[in-house]
C-alpha cells in the first residue's frame, strides 16, 4: 500500500551556520518520513529559517515569512530572528509557531503538532551523511555553536549563546561519513573556529583506535588525514593558529584562512572590543607566509564604525596595503538591535560610509589584481563546481564557494562537478582566473 508522505517546505536564509541548522532539521524530518519540498505549493507546512544579525537580513527574513504566508498560509519560523518572537507575532500574527536558533527539538515538536509524521520503514531511510543543501561535492562541517567573544557590534552570543563545542569523535565521525558519501571538500565553520574545545577543556574522546583532543590543531590534523580538501573559516588569529600553518604547507589542510580582522585602527578595534595588536598581526602574516608561501588570507572589515575618523580609515587602508590580503569583504556599519555599539558617540554619516566603502574596495581590488596576475603561467589545483557547453566553472584552493572568485576553464567539458584538476592559468582579473587543464 502506497503511503502518502507529509510535505514540509523549507526556506533557509543567512550564513553557512544557519544552513547547517537547516540540514540537521531536514535530516531529522526525512528520518521521520517527511518529504522535503522546495516549493510552497503542496507543502503541508513551510519552515522559514531566519537570519537576524543585520537590519538588511532582518528585513529579508520578515519578507520571506510574509511571502510564505501569502503563498502557503501555514508557516513555522526558526533561526536567529526567532529570538524576537514579539516582533514576528506583531507583524504576522498568523504564524503557527516561533523557535530560536539551533533549537532542533523545538522545531520538530512544532512540526509534529501541526503535521504529524507518517511512518513507513521503506521511506524513512536516509544516508549516514544526512541530508544536505549544498552540492554533492562539498559540505559545511560545524564544530561548535555560540561564541564567547563580546564584540560591541555583534549580538551572536545573545542569539546563539556561549561557545558549545562538539566532541572531536562526533565531528570526525560526521566528517568521515561525508567523505564516504562523496564529499571532496569540507568547509569547517563555527563562530570562532580557533576557540574550539575551550569550553570543554579540550576533552579527549575515542576515535577509531586512539584518543583525540577537542583542540584546533588536533582536529585539523585528523581532518587532514581524510584525503579530501579541508578549508578553515572564521579563524581568530590566536597564537596557537601558528601550529596549523605547517599542515597547510604539507598539503594536509588547504592553504586558506578566513580571519575576520574587522579594522586596523587600535582606537576603533578597542571600541569594537576586538584584539588591537594589528602591527603584531602583520608580523604574524609574514611568519605564516614564510612557512607556507601559497597561503591565502581572506578577511572582512567594517567601515563607518561610530567614532571612525578620516585618520582611522587611512590607517585601515595603509594596513591593507601592507598586509596584501588575497580576499576581502567590506560592510558599512549599521546598528544592530541589542548591540552595545548602538550607544557609542560620533556616528558616521551614511554618505561618508558609502565613500569609505568604495575606497576600501578599490584599494583591495588593485591588491587582488596584482596577486592574481602572479598566478599567470602557473599550475593550480581546482575543484569543479559546474560544467556546461562552454566549459567548466571551478574554484582554486584559494576560493571558498559563494564568497570568493572562480577559475573558468573554457572549452573543456570532459569533467564533472567534484573533479579536482590541475589547471594552467592563462589570464586573471581582480577576482577570477582563467585557464586550461594541464595535461
Amino acid at each position: 500500500m502506497q503511503v502518502e508522505r507529509k510535505k514540509v517546505g523549507i526556506v533557509s536564509l543567512g550564513c553557512p551556520k544557519a544552513l547547517v541548522d537547516s540540514e540537521r532539521i531536514i535530516t531529522s524530518l526525512r528520518s521521520e518520513g517527511y518529504e522535503i519540498t522546495p516549493t510552497y505549493d503542496g507543502a503541508d507546512v513551510v519552515l522559514v529559517n531566519t537570519c537576524g544579525f543585520l537590519n538588511s537580513a532582518r528585513e529579508e527574513s520578515l519578507e520571506a515569512i510574509g511571502e510564505a504566508l501569502n503563498e502557503n498560509g501555514r508557516v513555522i519560523v526558526t533561526g536567529c530572528l526567532g529570538t524576537e518572537a514579539q516582533l514576528i507575532e506583531e507583524k504576522y500574527p498568523d504564524v503557527l509557531a516561533i523557535t530560536g536558533p539551533h533549537q532542533y527539538e523545538a522545531v520538530l515538536e512544532e512540526i509534529h503538532k501541526y503535521v504529524p509524521p507518517t511512518k513507513n520503514p521503506f521511506l524513512d531511510l536516509i544516508p549516514e551523511s544526512g541530508i544536505r543543501l549544498t552540492p554533492r561535492h562539498y559540505a559545511y562541517l560545524k564544530i561548535s555553536e555560540g561564541c564567547n567573544n563580546s564584540c560591541s557590534f555583534c549580538i551572536i552570543p545573545q542569539l546563539r549563546g556561549k561557545l558549545v563545542s562538539r566532541s572531536a569523535s562526533m565531528v570526525l565521525h560526521e566528517a568521515e561519513a561525508l567523505a564516504k558519501a562523496g564529499v571532496k571538500e569540507l568547509l569547517v565553520i563555527s563562530q570562532d573556529t580557533s576557540a574550539y574545545g575551550v569550553d570543554i577543556k579540550y576533552e579527549e574522546s575515542r576515535w577509531k583506535n586512539r584518543t583525540v583532543k577537542a583542540k584546533f590543531f588536533d582536529l585539523c590534523s585528523e581532518l587532514g588525514q581524510l584525503g579530501i580538501w579541508v578549508r578553515l573559516h572564521y579563524v581568530y588569529p590566536y597564537p596557537h593558529v601558528d601550529e596549523v600553518i605547517p599542515l597547510m604547507a604539507e598539503g594536509a589542510v588547504l592553504p586558506y584562512l578566513d580571519i575576520p580582522f574587522q579594522h586596523a585602527s587600535p582606537k576603533i578595534l578597542k571600541s569594537m572590543r576586538r584584539p588591537a595588536a594589528q602591527s603584531k598581526q602583520l608580523e604574524q602574516l609574514t611568519q605564516w607566509r614564510r612557512l607556507c608561501p601559497e597561503l591565502c588570507i581572506r578577511s572582512t572589515f567594517i567601515v563607518g564604525f561610530p567614532g571612525e575618523t578620516d585618520e582611522d580609515f587611512e590607517e585601515l587602508l595603509d594596513w591593507l596595503k601592507a598586509a596584501r590580503l588575497n580576499r576581502v569583504g567590506c560592510f558599512k556599519y549599521e546598528n544592530v538591535p541589542g548591540a552595545v555599539a548602538n550607544s557609542l558617540p560620533d556616528p558616521v554619516a551614511e554618505e561618508v560610509k558609502e565613500e569609505r566603502y568604495h575606497r576600501l574596495m578599490q584599494t583591495q581590488q588593485q591588491i587582488s589584481a596584482e596577486l592574481l596576475a602572479e598566478k599567470i603561467g602557473k599550475k593550480v589545483d581546482v575543484i569543479v563546481d559546474e560544467v556546461d557547453a562552454e566549459g567548466a566553472i571551478a574554484r582554486s584552493v584559494w576560493d571558498a564557494p559563494e564568497i570568493d572568485g572562480s577559475v573558468f576553464i573554457n572549452g573543456d567539458t570532459n569533467c564533472q562537478p567534484g573533479d579536482i584538476l590541475s589547471v594552467l592559468v592563462t589570464r586573471a582579473d581582480a577576482y577570477d582566473l582563467w585557464g586550461e587543464v594541464n595535461k
